[in-house]
């Protein structure tokens, strides 16, 4: 993948990905939360450091990336995340050549290519896009944009690799205070790295 090792972690939040069926059809999206953290439950340090994600680099692996590209054509983010990619790529943004972006903000801020932050109510923003014809909304995070999502039940599926790693402390990823639900397995995989990826489903009547 172009830009080197540490693009393609930045890229990928280290999420390792198997094959998994390609479940989404025109208007019928869904938001995918794709994501990596550690044992402890951090997806970065307190002062956002990601180099623990290359515990789990192996030669020849992309990780899976390319089938999240496959089923995605936008993602979504926060703005604190947002601005961590920003400073680990020289003020480049890579989700942009890749995707439509929505940055979640409480700012009011300009579009750029390929990128609109947006400051309006995240519900109505999800409806939106799940009412017109596309692939999967791609969430990478942060925190707190993933609680404002399962507060009002928005994701529909977890892939979620935990890296081999205890940070003791950090920036979590489920941040708690949010209604309780109930998932079904899709698939689980463990690799020789000592990485686990498990893939939900949120069940719906």
């Amino acid at each position: 993948m172009p830009g080197g090792k540490q693009t393609m972690f930045i890229r990928n939040r280290c999420s390792v990905c198997f094959d998994f069926p390609y479940l989404s059809y025109m208007n019928n999206r869904k938001v995918v939360l794709y994501i990596s953290m550690s044992l402890d439950g951090f997806i970065a340090t307190e002062n956002d450091d990601l180099s623990w994600l290359s515990v789990v680099e192996q030669e020849g692996l992309n990780y899976g990336y390319q089938a999240m590209l496959d089923r995605s054509d936008t993602y979504i983010v926060g703005k604190k995340t947002y601005d961590v990619v920003l400073s680990l790529t020289s003020g480049k943004f890579p989700q942009a050549d890749l995707f439509d972006c929505y940055v979640i903000t409480r700012q009011e801020l300009n579009p750029e290519k390929g990128i609109t932050f947006y400051n309006g109510n995240l519900s109505e923003l999800i409806t939106t896009l799940k009412s017109k014809p596309g692939k999967d909304i791609y969430c990478d995070g942060g925190g707190q944009i993933v609680k404002l999502l399962m507060e009002h039940d928005l994701i529909d599926e977890y892939i979620i690799s935990v890296i081999p790693v205890v940070l003791g402390n950090g920036k979590r990823l489920f941040h708690g205070g949010t209604p309780g639900f109930d998932l079904k397995l899709v698939k689980s995989e463990s690799f020789e790295t000592g990485l686990v990826q498990m893939h939900y489903a949120r069940k719906r009547d």
